[in-house]
């Protein structure tokens, strides 16, 4: 089949669909399938419920120099 001939089907079988309500009520809960859903403001900003979720009467600077002193270092001694 030629694209001259596929798009000539296209246009004729369109053509029975847009005449035929309830064939063409099939067709586009079809498409509407295929595509993805959209996301609810809800759904995007998800993220956001966890910003500034963090509660501590400790302040940036106490809480960084808790992090530093509990660092630790490895001194495993590896024989090669």
């Amino acid at each position: 089949m030629t694209a001259l001939q596929l798009n000539a089907e296209l246009y004729r079988a369109m053509g029975e669909i847009a005449d035929n309500e309830t064939l063409l009520a099939k067709v586009l809960e079809y498409v509407k399938g295929l595509t993805p859903a959209k996301k609810t403001k809800e759904d995007a900003g998800w993220a956001t419920r966890f910003v500034g979720a963090w509660q501590d009467d400790r302040t940036a600077d106490e809480i960084v120099d808790e992090i530093r002193n509990a660092r630790t270092s490895n001194n495993i001694d590896i024989e090669l």
